[in-house]
């Protein structure tokens, strides 16, 4: 589904020539303007160490194939020495396809480069024991936000809330899902995306990992070289870890459960078989239990949590509640710390809303707990992206392009 006709080239003779020398320079370069690390042209010249001539032959490749905007404006008022272009990601650009499912319903979206999201479907508050179902259903959602804005699309990216084998791409443990252990998710979602007639490779990635993929180049992690992030959405606590900009998921893509790390051996039946794990302490469901308060259907235990942290956190049952999981959270995430000596910690979900709620408690629980973080501290970050998921499933989709912009986006 390509709404847009193919894009230009560049211009012919020595601007072609300077383009051939640095062709190789097309992906870093998008990455550099994806990210938000080259705004000018003088800093993407900079950082791909090339000529200034071939800095100008590259840009003009990507805005010919309508993935960036060279303006020719000056970058800043005032600013000594010649002018540079400024760059930005085209706002009519190509988008990505983007799903999520998890335990509260499912949603799908188009992002665009620099991790902006163009357009979203309604949220659907039923996810089917059918994995099938579901994303057939969050397809024909997405195809349809295709057609209606014309986009070009590149590829799509599922999320989901499981630990996904490489290079199966099956979803070992949908524990909130009620799908079966081992559902082909990346096969079903590969489908039901051609099927769709929507262009381009289909991936499919744990949720959390997703999530820090995306706060690394686009929020809270950017600029870290070793980034933990920790989460818990609807239900359970995911991990993840981003080394040198890349996604750590070990040799099968099942690194990182850090749900099941132990932080109350007298605690609650874990799904694991084990007692007392963050996936059971940690989460909304535990937050609200702590707070002697009973679910309820209308919204998400999530929501149902945040609303309870930001509106009755003066109640003492709710404040006895915010200092248990806090210190549950602590005790992991010292260990942790132990473990990879991250260089920065970002928390999502309702772990962000405790950080807000008490950050110096938290701070403490990890600096007491933790050798690495006596000495010195790690800076513990909210999460700052909406929906950072389904960004971060919109990069699997971005990555090709990103790799290599010619090959995946030929003329």
């Amino acid at each position: 589904m390509n709404g847009k006709a193919g894009p230009r080239t560049a211009g012919d003779g020595s601007t072609r020539t300077r383009l051939d020398r640095g062709r190789g320079a097309l992906g870093p370069a998008l990455e550099l303007v994806h990210t938000g690390r080259a705004p000018t042209r003088a800093v993407l010249t900079a950082e791909l160490g090339v000529t200034r001539a071939t800095a100008g032959a590259v840009a003009a490749e990507l805005e010919a194939l309508g993935l960036i905007r060279v303006d020719a404006r000056p970058a800043a008022a005032g600013s000594q020495g010649r002018p540079s272009h400024r760059l930005e990601v085209a706002d009519d650009g190509p988008v990505a396809l983007a799903a999520q499912v998890h335990a509260d319903g499912f949603r799908a979206a188009l992002v665009g480069l620099g991790g902006r999201i163009v357009a979203t479907a309604p949220g659907c508050e039923i996810v089917d024991a059918d994995p099938a179902k579901v994303l057939g259903s969050v397809v024909d959602a997405a195809a349809e936000l295709l057609r209606e804005t014309g986009r070009r699309c590149v590829g799509a990216g599922l999320a989901v809330p499981s630990a996904v084998t490489e290079p199966e791409g099956l979803a070992l443990n949908p524990l909130h899902l009620a799908w079966p252990a081992g559902a082909p998710v990346r096969e079903i979602f590969a489908e039901r995306v051609r099927a769709a007639g929507i262009e381009g490779p289909a991936f499919a990635a744990n949720d959390v990992n997703l999530a820090a993929l995306a706060e690394h180049r686009h929020g809270a992690g950017r600029g870290a070289r070793d980034l933990l992030c920790v989460a818990t959405g609807h239900r359970g606590v995911g991990g993840a870890l981003v080394l040198d900009g890349r996604l750590h998921t070990g040799s099968s893509g099942l690194a990182l459960e850090v749900g099941h790390l132990t932080v109350n051996p007298e605690g609650r039946p874990c799904h694991c078989g084990s007692r007392g794990c963050l996936d059971v302490e940690a989460d909304p469901l535990a937050f609200l239990t702590a707070a002697g308060r009973t679910p309820g259907p209308e919204v998400s235990l999530l929501q149902q949590s945040n609303e309870l942290i930001r509106d009755e956190s003066h109640d003492p049952s709710v404040r006895t509640a915010i200092e248990a999981l806090i210190d549950r959270l602590g005790l992991g995430l010292a260990g942790l710390i132990s473990i990879l000596n991250p260089d920065r910690i970002i928390l999502g979900g309702l772990h962000r809303a405790l950080l807000d709620a008490d950050p110096d408690r938290l701070r403490a629980v990890v600096a007491d707990r933790s050798l690495w973080g006596r000495s010195g501290g790690v800076p513990i970050l909210a999460c700052t992206l909406d929906h950072n998921s389904l960004v971060g499933a919109a990069e699997l989709a971005w990555q090709p392009v990103l790799d290599d912009p010619l090959k995946a986006l030929p003329v």
